[in-house]
């Protein structure tokens, strides 16, 4: 297993924030085809409710980014919903353009902990419905993945939960440009797993990309997002 990726010296600057900078350019340093995909039998619903019952020992690989903002960390919390269809699916949104961070990225509904939130699955659902419409009825929660902290100092739970698919959504426009699913099983075959390393300027960063083409768009998910399915990814496979 490969050591987790820990953050380096602070360099206080937002990948965001470089004139030009474009993720979906940064050069492709490894592949991991060499790793095992996740059999489809481990991805049904009564097979992630054993795993989450009795989980295997194991550890996260990617826990901490780079830090760039110079501010008091945050508690928060995102829903992965697996949406129960023939084919499990994996729900996510690309964030609009004006939001403040991750702004036209691949994300799962979330967001920050409110003080009357009770738990991390508390703030996942309740962000999820105010983000998307998704009513907690429909989620079945299963567990909930290490924290991952951003470089924006936002401490995430990655709460994981089983969605059943005849939901409706109403998605927020301030918040959600577009709602989208991608198969599970793709999320989980690491030979979608792709490394970036960016170096310019005395920055260097490193991340994980699951390009997804559906036929009609091209998702490129990156980032945050890709570090907690990669954990999400070792936790199945462990």
């Amino acid at each position: 297993m490969n050591p987790p990726h820990r953050s380096e010296p602070p360099a206080a600057v937002a990948l965001s924030a470089i004139p030009g900078f474009d993720p979906r350019k940064v050069p492709v340093t490894q592949v991991d085809a060499h790793l095992p995909s996740v059999k489809a039998a481990a991805l049904t619903a009564t097979a992630l409710r054993q795993r989450f019952a009795n989980p295997p020992v194991w550890a996260p690989e990617v826990v901490l980014e780079k830090p760039y903002a110079n501010r008091a960390p945050a508690q928060a919390a995102v829903l992965v919903g697996i949406v129960q269809r023939e084919q499990p699916m994996v729900l996510l949104t690309e964030r609009t353009a004006h939001l403040s961070t991750h702004s036209g990225q691949v994300a799962f509904p979330g967001g920050r902990t409110d003080p009357e939130d009770a738990s991390p699955s508390h703030t996942a659902l309740r962000e999820a419905h105010e983000e998307v419409g998704l009513a907690a009825a429909y989620a079945e929660v299963l567990g909930v993945l290490p924290t991952y902290v951003t470089g924006s100092s936002f401490i995430i739970s990655p709460v994981v939960a089983l969605v059943a698919p005849d939901f409706e959504l109403q998605p927020n426009p301030h918040e959600v440009a577009d709602v989208f699913e991608v198969p599970l099983a793709f999320l989980m075959n690491p030979a979608h797993h792709r490394h970036h390393v960016f170096e310019a300027g005395g920055i260097h960063r490193q991340w994980f990309s699951m390009p997804y083409d559906d036929g009609e768009q091209h998702r490129f998910i990156w980032g945050a997002t890709a570090g907690m399915l990669r954990n999400l990814y070792r936790f199945l496979s462990a």
